[in-house]
């Protein structure tokens, strides 16, 4: 019982970040969710599952303002969807245990935290450079963009699956890059628009190959965010979102930092 109510704790602590801050739940979660003491495999695994249940209320509101650009979704998850549920697959067939593939989904893990954490706390630079006029590099880059979304697509696949983060701060700061007249309100559709069928895929492939996910861990944080990520909403115009920000971004680091060099 004491562990039930730690867990909707949880939740609902990284809901009220969610809220407050806007920095996706994958990137606090699975960490939270291994320093309580679960298989990295598992806490990827059930973070996956809640990312998706999540994020889906966004994304039928973001449909009905019509702030989602559907043709970039679909070049993402052309390659995004494929390359997790191969990811999954490989997971499957090449190791016989999870403690085998431990090691790969903790420096994936790793690796994510800290590309997440360097988005966050470079987004100004990143809003700045994406509105200046495009070097060759990024001409090239633009005029190839469905190519480079696709590829974008194919690397997100494989490292949320391994890892359950990188589908919302690392996606959107790719969306920015590749389309800088974009309106941030659109950017923000269009990632979550894709960040449900990714998280959702990822999450079934490590339920239904690899049986990572713990339906009554699952339970208890959907019970602890769903009410708190709106109790952050309402509280975000009170409090300084940056500084809270860069707070949870600098912690992120250190924690990828960790992972990575484990």
């Amino acid at each position: 019982m004491i562990d039930i109510v730690f867990y909707i704790a949880a939740g609902a602590a990284v809901g009220l970040a969610i809220g407050l801050t806007g920095v996706g739940g994958g990137s606090l979660m699975t960490p939270i969710l291994i320093l309580f003491g679960f298989p990295y495999n598992v806490a990827i695994g059930t973070d996956l599952l809640y990312a998706a249940l999540t994020k889906a209320g966004g994304m039928v509101s973001h449909a009905k303002q019509k702030t989602v650009q559907w043709r970039t979704v679909g070049f993402l998850a052309a390659g995004s969807l494929p390359a997790s549920m191969i990811t999954a697959l490989l997971l499957n067939k090449v190791f016989t245990d999870s403690a085998e593939y431990q090691g790969i989904l903790t420096r994936s893990l790793g690796v994510m935290l800290v590309l997440t954490a360097l988005v966050i706390l470079l987004n100004g630079r990143l809003k700045t450079s994406s509105n200046r006029q495009p070097g060759a590099i990024n001409q090239f880059v633009q005029r190839h963009s469905d190519a480079v979304i696709f590829a974008s697509g194919v690397f997100l696949g494989v490292f949320v699956t391994l890892s359950s983060v990188g589908a919302g701060a690392f996606c959107a700061a790719i969306l920015m890059v590749l389309y800088p007249r974009l309106p941030a309100l659109n950017i923000v559709g269009t990632d979550i628009a894709h960040a449900v069928p990714l998280t959702l895929i990822a999450g079934l492939g490590h339920f239904l190959l690899l049986g990572n996910v713990d339906f009554m861990l699952l339970a208890c944080l959907l019970i602890g965010s769903l009410p708190a990520i709106h109790l952050g909403t309402a509280m975000a115009a009170r409090l300084p979102g940056k500084l809270l920000q860069t707070t949870i971004a600098s912690m992120l680091l250190l924690m990828g930092i960790k992972f990575a060099l484990f």
